[in-house]
């Protein structure tokens, strides 16, 4: 007879220091289980790194074989043959076509840092090419996103006879017959989901497309772009275009741009991404890019960029033109060649960016406002919808973002126009597909357009459409919410003392960076730590001081914390031991360096070391 089969034993998931639940409503966990310790340990023993920065490879599925090229991602092992991805063929010579005939193309770009970078590279190619590309960014309030009519027939006046769409024009079906009705060939470079309906162009470039298995989903529109231009580069040169006269463009010098518009329109930072941005970062701070320069001067940036400084100090900045001034700004930074002319433009996106902040504080308050009157006591609403006649459509993104971090829900901000129509963005949190709800009212009848992809959302829709709106995703989405937030975790690499936090550890630590969407900065504990200092600071953030047992004192920072609930929790224990979670940066100041702990959650200690089940 044979014996019944043992069941492996399952291991339960232990609170890291025991936090069950912390002052913000969070279980710690640790990154790694049993199995993912005794990788680490053989990452430390194969290749001699750190313990805890092999613990943090090992978190992040990092094989033994694989550590080396990840600490040093190189594009060339990373690209794929472009002509993988569908369409890139015909893509790439109707380009090399309109370089070898003097050709007049125009590019239609997106009005954000992606699609910035985007038209900016294509432009600089072009222009090496010996063309004068014409560049159109739409007016997000009077021509919103994408290609539309009335600026292709503008373009076609004057003389273009090549459309080349950037980070847009996937789903502009009628916009591009009309591009073609006038006589233009059209090529669209893009990386938002596609339907099964296309537009009827001479090429479309998007990895996102049904038919596509180049894997290339995760990238942003700019290095679809720079793949793109790999292809047309190698076209070129089967051609005999390139010359000594006319030499072959190295593309990997204009990588300054694909990082920023990678960062910036938080594509996942894995594979070709990782490399892209690691070897961008790099570029940057040689400051050898006129416009990169000023931009990172307007921003007081004097050390090193990291990933983190493009999201949140040069991406807003460039956006800035196309949320509430001139749509082109960005791009004519990024083309201008002038130092004095690219310092007088970055400022203006400076002064455009503080305008911005100006606006989004006070439409932001009154949709908290609104939003804390719909939840209500019983908190029983799931996903946020708020709007309003006063806001300006530049900045409803950034507040249903900040809806979202602060009410841990999806969340929608709508600007109504006096005409009655309201264009709003929508954010999400991770297990509830926002896009899929909104292409579905669509179909529905509740909006008039609308699209996007998981974690974000673009919706238009008539304002007695708003209630049934409302009710469509509150219908729609309310088990997904309900499962998402129920599961909010934060995951621990290690745990270190004040005494540790230093320089040296920060540096080592990057070495796993850059960090973003897709592979997240490291969260270090420091566990039993007293609050020594705590005082605001900024833009709503905290100062903080922390002490540990044997003295030995980390200086800590919470960004945009006033009023939420990490705020709340930290100055209500000033003097009290606590558990912080956070993540180390370097602040360079006038030459001098300092580490500094970058909080992102604080707990009481003595929970006991709960099991979770």
């Amino acid at each position: 007879m044979t014996p019944p089969a043992t069941a492996l034993p399952v291991e339960v998931p232990q609170a890291f220091l025991g936090v069950a639940r912390s002052l913000t409503d969070k279980l710690w966990l640790d990154r790694l289980d049993a199995r993912g310790a005794a990788k680490a340990l053989a990452i430390v023993q194969r290749h001699q790194l750190p313990e805890l920065l092999a613990r943090v490879l090992a978190g992040r599925g990092i094989d033994i074989d694989g550590v080396s090229d990840f600490l040093d991602p190189t594009i060339r092992k990373l690209l794929p043959d472009p002509y993988t991805v569908t369409e890139m063929e015909a893509a790439a010579k109707r380009i090399a076509d309109a370089a070898m005939r003097g050709e007049k193309v125009a590019i239609f770009g997106d009005y954000d840092v992606d699609g910035a970078t985007s038209a900016a590279l294509l432009a600089w190619h072009l222009r090496h090419c010996g063309l004068d590309p014409l560049i159109h960014i739409p007016d997000r309030i009077f021509e919103g996103y994408g290609p539309n009519t009335e600026a292709i027939r503008a373009l076609a006046a004057k003389g273009a006879t090549l459309l080349v769409t950037v980070d847009c024009g996937t789903t502009s079906i009628e916009p591009l017959a009309e591009a073609k009705r006038l006589g233009m060939s059209v090529v669209v470079i893009d990386h938002h989901q596609a339907g099964t309906e296309l537009p009827e162009v001479d090429a479309l470039v998007n990895p996102n497309r049904l038919d596509d298995l180049s894997g290339l989903g995760h990238l942003a529109a700019v290095g679809l772009v720079l793949v793109t231009l790999v292809a047309v580069n190698r076209e070129l040169r089967q051609r005999g275009f390139w010359t000594s006269e006319m030499p072959e463009p190295d593309l990997l010098g204009m990588l300054h741009h694909v990082a920023l518009g990678t960062v910036a329109d938080v594509a996942p930072l894995i594979g070709l991404n990782r490399a892209f941005v690691a070897k961008g970062l790099i570029a940057m701070r040689r400051r050898d890019h006129v416009g990169h320069t000023a931009l990172m001067d307007v921003a007081r940036l004097n050390g090193p960029p990291e990933a983190w400084h493009l999201g949140f100090m040069l991406g807003p900045r460039v956006n800035a033109g196309g949320r509430i001034g001139r749509a082109d700004l960005g791009v004519r930074l990024l083309l201008e060649g002038d130092s004095v002319e690219a310092a007088r433009i970055a400022a203006e996106l400076d002064r455009l960016n503080s305008e911005r902040r100006v606006i989004e504080q006070a439409a932001e308050a009154q949709a908290e406002a609104e939003a804390l009157a719909s939840i209500g006591l019983e908190d029983k609403i799931g996903v946020i919808v708020t709007a309003s006649e006063g806001w300006h459509p530049g900045v409803v993104g950034l507040v249903a973002s900040r809806l979202k971090e602060k009410f841990s829900r999806p969340a929608f901000a709508i600007a109504l126009e006096p005409g009655g129509i309201g264009t709003g963005s929508g954010r999400s949190i991770a297990g509830v597909d926002l896009g899929k709800a909104v292409r579905q009212a669509v179909t529905d009848g509740i909006l008039l357009k609308g699209g996007g992809h998981a974690m974000a959302a673009g919706v238009t829709l008539r304002k007695e459409k708003l209630a049934e709106f409302r009710a469509y995703l509150e219908n729609a989405l309310a088990r997904d919410v309900a499962e998402a937030r129920h599961v909010n975790e934060l995951y621990v690499d290690g745990a270190v003392s004040a005494r540790a936090v230093t320089t040296e550890l920060a540096t080592t630590l990057n070495r796993a960076g850059p960090f973003g969407s897709g592979n997240p900065e490291v969260v270090l504990a420091l566990p039993s730590h007293q609050l020594v200092y705590a005082d605001e600071v900024g833009q709503a953030h905290l100062r903080l001081r922390f002490k540990s047992g044997d003295g030995s004192i980390v200086n800590g920072i919470a960004f945009r914390s006033v009023g939420q609930k990490l705020g709340n929790a930290l100055l209500a224990n000033r003097g009290q031991q606590l558990h912080v979670a956070g993540s180390l940066s370097v602040d360079r100041y006038q030459g001098a360096e300092r580490v500094q702990f970058r909080v992102v959650d604080v707990a009481l200690p003595d929970q006991g070391p709960s099991v979770i089940r």
